[in-house]
C-alpha cells in the first residue's frame, strides 16, 4: 500500500491548541517572554487562562516552539511577511526588441533607450534583426555590422549572453547587464 505525501499540507498549515501533538514545547508567553520547556498540557492551560491560542511557531525545533497569542493576529502577520517577500522577489524576463535592416537612426535610438531601461531593471534583452525576402541570404558580416550599429546606442554596460546567430526570422542576439 502506498503512502500519500502529505508534507505539502503540513508546511502550509500551522497547528494550534489541541492539534499540537507533542509531549512538551518551548513556550513563549503573550508578552514575548521565554517561559522555557513545559509539558503541552501546562502550555494549553496557560493559553486558556489568557483567553488566547497556543500556536506552534517552529515545529522543526527540538522541542517545538509554541507561542501564546491570538491566531488571527498571527495569520495577519504571516500574510504580511509573505506579501513583502513576494514584492522583494524580482523575476527576470527576456524582453524583445525587433528592428529591420533599414530602420531609421531615430527609431534605433528609441529602441536602444528602451533596451537600456530594461537592462537597468535586470532583465535580459533579446535583440532581433528581422530580415525579409532576399535579405535573409546577405553576408553574415554585413548583418552583424547592422546589429552593432544598434548596440553602440545602448547606454548601459552589457554583456552578450548569446552571440549573434541565425534565426528563422533573421539574426538574434541576447544581452544581459554586466555586473
Amino acid at each position: 500500500m502506498r503512502r500519500r505525501n502529505t508534507n505539502y499540507r503540513q508546511k502550509s498549515r500551522t497547528r494550534i491548541n489541541e492539534s499540537i501533538r507533542v509531549k512538551e514545547v518551548r513556550l513563549i508567553d503573550s508578552s514575548g517572554e521565554n517561559v522555557g520547556v513545559v509539558p503541552i498540557e501546562e502550555a494549553l492551560e496557560k493559553a486558556r487562562e489568557a483567553e488566547l491560542d497556543l500556536i506552534e511557531i517552529s515545529p522543526q525545533a527540538k522541542p517545538p516552539v509554541a507561542k501564546i497569542m491570538e491566531y488571527g493576529k498571527f495569520r495577519y502577520d504571516e500574510q504580511k511577511k509573505e506579501k513583502e517577500q513576494r514584492a522583494k522577489a524580482h523575476k527576470t524576463e527576456t524582453k524583445n526588441i525587433q528592428v529591420k535592416l533599414n530602420t531609421g537612426e531615430h527609431d534605433l535610438k528609441l529602441k536602444a533607450k528602451r533596451a537600456s531601461e530594461w537592462l537597468e531593471e535586470g532583465h535580459r534583452v533579446k535583440f532581433d534583426l528581422f530580415l525579409i525576402g532576399r535579405a535573409k541570404y546577405m553576408k553574415k558580416d554585413f548583418l552583424e555590422e547592422r546589429m552593432q550599429r544598434m548596440l553602440r546606442l545602448v547606454s548601459v554596460d552589457y554583456k552578450v549572453a548569446d552571440g549573434p546567430k541565425k534565426s528563422p526570422k533573421g539574426m538574434t542576439m541576447i544581452l544581459e547587464r554586466a555586473n
